[in-house]
């Protein structure tokens, strides 16, 4: 993603909760003035909206099912066709939602760049998984036993690895525009 690039460049930012991924990613996207899109916001307010709604456990069941990853790609793909630069920030846990994301930006003619940030020291991350405030109003964030049972499916293809372990946010922030020919 360097200041020469024509397309737009979708960079995906996923790994389990509590390694650091919303304040990484959205530092990273404001110093290079690209669209940030995070996906437990877009999966918030679908639940708001269903509470309100007679058929709301429809749509809470849609969540699941990836209902906001499905939002986030048709907005993220609005954007780079655009032209902009999009930094979308998930789990990203399986093969099959990475792969849409890849087909997003193909779609657009914009660069991925998948990035996976991960915690490799078991109790920072899960002092960090319980002692993190929400900032999404009525957000549950998992417990450390959910984030440790939680299905993840290893990466099938090369992608940008950072670990958070140890680092400060702002070490890691720098390690990412790096990565992304930013620094």
């Amino acid at each position: 993603m360097n200041s020469e690039s024509i397309s737009p460049t979708l960079v995906v930012v996923g790994g389990l909760p509590a390694t650091g991924k919303t304040t990484v990613s959205r530092e990273a996207a404001a110093r290079i003035g690209a669209a940030y899109l995070r996906i437990d916001t877009i999966e918030q307010a679908i639940v708001r909206f269903a509470a309100r709604e007679s058929s709301g456990e429809e749509l809470r069941d849609a969540v699941t099912w990836g209902l906001g990853y499905d939002v986030a790609q048709a907005v993220a793909s609005d954007l780079l066709c655009q032209g902009s630069h999009v930094f979308a920030e998930c789990v990203n846990p399986m093969k099959i939602t990475r792969d849409a994301w890849r087909d997003v930006a193909d779609a657009a003619g914009a660069h991925l760049v998948e990035v996976e940030l991960v915690c490799s020291d078991p109790a920072e991350h899960e002092r960090r998984a319980t002692t993190r405030t929400v900032d999404i109003p009525g957000l549950v964030v998992p417990t450390w036993a959910d984030i440790v049972a939680r299905e993840y499916e290893p990466w099938d293809r090369p992608h940008v690895v950072l670990d958070t372990a140890g680092k400060s946010a702002e070490d890691t922030i720098a390690a990412l525009l790096d990565a992304l020919g930013r620094s």
